[in-house]
């Protein structure tokens, strides 16, 4: 089927990406495979592969980050995560995929101009930041962005930086799972779309 391959391509493309960044196949495949498929299909999918592609190098991690920055942020982005897996489920799909489509050129250009967050992490920044990230990810699957500007911008090294990365999109990648299973999204209905 010719979606099929180009759901290879894509996949392809956002796995070299993954490898070379570390981040960043979610904004490429996750607007690419919900318009070849759904909204849904792009979402589990990507949840399935990226968990268990990336949880075996995280357990590493976990040592190497700062639980202090991390705690906050994930509990925030794991209370809110029931609420994007709500839009996920039920918003239109035409609706979704132009939210993905402006979420993804508006958090690139975000990036790309290369403004970063120069502020000490607070409480209450790691809880805003927490609760975007939440949203997104139940609903797209998209959580990066806003932890990667937060945490880039702040007094951390590389290394904690990527740590708290990973384990934060780790325990998202957890509690999505469980979200998803919950909310009746890991069906043969959704996913044969």
């Amino acid at each position: 089927e010719p979606r099929f391959i180009a759901a290879i391509l894509v996949t392809a493309l956002a796995g070299i990406v993954r490898g070379f960044s570390g981040f960043g196949s979610a904004l490429i495949y996750i607007p690419l495979i919900a318009a070849i498929y759904d909204p849904r299909v792009a979402a589990i999918t990507l949840l399935i592969t990226d968990s268990v592609a990336s949880l075996p190098f995280t357990i590493t991690q976990t040592r190497r980050c700062n639980w202090r920055e991390v705690a906050p942020v994930s509990a925030a982005a794991i209370a809110t995560l029931p609420f994007g897996a709500m839009a996920l489920q039920f918003a239109d799909p035409v609706i979704l995929r132009w939210g993905i489509a402006f979420l993804v050129i508006g958090l690139l250009a975000v990036l790309a101009s290369g403004w970063r967050y120069h502020v000490a992490p607070s409480i209450a920044a790691s809880v805003g930041v927490g609760l975007v990230m939440g949203v997104g990810t139940g609903a797209v699957q998209i959580s990066g962005p806003p932890a990667i500007i937060y945490w880039l911008g702040g007094p951390n090294s590389a290394a904690v930086v990527r740590a708290n990365l990973m384990v934060c999109f780790a325990l998202l990648s957890i509690a999505s799972i469980g979200v998803y299973w919950l909310r009746g999204l890991f069906t043969t209905d959704v996913l044969a779309m």
